[in-house]
């Protein structure tokens, strides 16, 4: 490819030393919605999260995915990263990445000796209690998926608590990380005005480290995913938000001082 760059020696002779290997399940080249600018995302297989409206079932299990190496990784951004040096950056994404944490680190840390490029991890955060500060030291940006307020419901929707994800959300703002935090609005579950208004708030509150929220409508194009897998999808007849009710949620954050879109 015209864009292509080789992977710097130093950076291959680093990743000879370490021990862990991958599980992939898709990549995305050109991906507009998943981090600043265009994005190169790896959607890495493994999820602990068994939400309701998940549109990727088939990422919930860690060897779904097939199996690569850290050069691997780096082989696949090398083609587009000059691209991707003043157009966007690479996303981390899942399935949930850091389900992968040592191998998600590791590539993370070798794109960034290698090329500098902007890195973004899309999370729920949950498992951030297993890694130590420098982990995110590569990391530019968490895009933060925050799913309720509410944490009877959020274990309804999810199967796991709410706590760890806000805990992540403190540990981000010592690291002097940026958030931008995603919600998904789901008719009948997470679109009340005043669960709205209570997470506006909680956003809020975390002041210039929020770049932005992501008001993210619920839909139904994962529905084929789980009848594939045999597994029961509860929301088949729940509707999609129409434009004015997710217009009417942003204009709820933006109430609060908050960039939404």
């Amino acid at each position: 490819m015209a864009y292509s760059l080789p992977i710097p020696q130093e950076v291959l002779d680093s990743i000879q030393n370490v021990d862990c290997h991958g599980y992939l399940h898709s990549v995305e080249t050109g991906a507009a919605v998943d981090g600043p600018g265009m994005r190169f995302v790896f959607f890495m297989a493994g999820c602990q999260f068994r939400c309701l409206y998940c549109h990727n079932p088939d990422t919930w299990k860690l060897h779904n995915g097939r199996p690569v190496e850290l050069e691997d990784m780096l082989s696949e951004v090398g083609k587009y990263a000059n691209f991707l040096r003043f157009a966007g950056g690479v996303t981390f994404s899942g399935g949930e990445p850091m389900m992968q944490a040592p191998f998600v680190g590791a590539a993370a840390k070798a794109i960034k000796d290698a090329w500098g490029l902007h890195i973004a991890l899309d999370t729920q955060g949950f498992l951030h209690g297993n890694v130590e500060d420098d982990w995110f030291d590569p990391i530019d940006l968490v895009m933060l998926d925050i799913k309720h307020i509410n944490p009877e419901r959020y274990l309804e929707l999810t199967s796991q608590p709410l706590q760890p994800t806000l805990d992540f959300a403190q540990r981000l703002l010592r690291l002097g990380k940026q958030m931008r935090i995603r919600y998904v609005l789901v008719p009948g579950w997470s679109d009340a005005p005043e669960e709205v208004k209570g997470m506006a708030d909680l956003v809020q509150s975390y002041g210039d480290a929020v770049e932005m929220v992501e008001v993210l409508p619920f839909h139904q194009m994962g529905t084929s995913k789980w009848d594939q897998l045999g597994l029961e999808y509860k929301l088949r007849d729940t509707p999609t938000p129409t434009r004015d009710e997710a217009e009417a949620a942003r204009d709820i954050f933006r109430s609060r001082g908050l960039v939404a879109s």
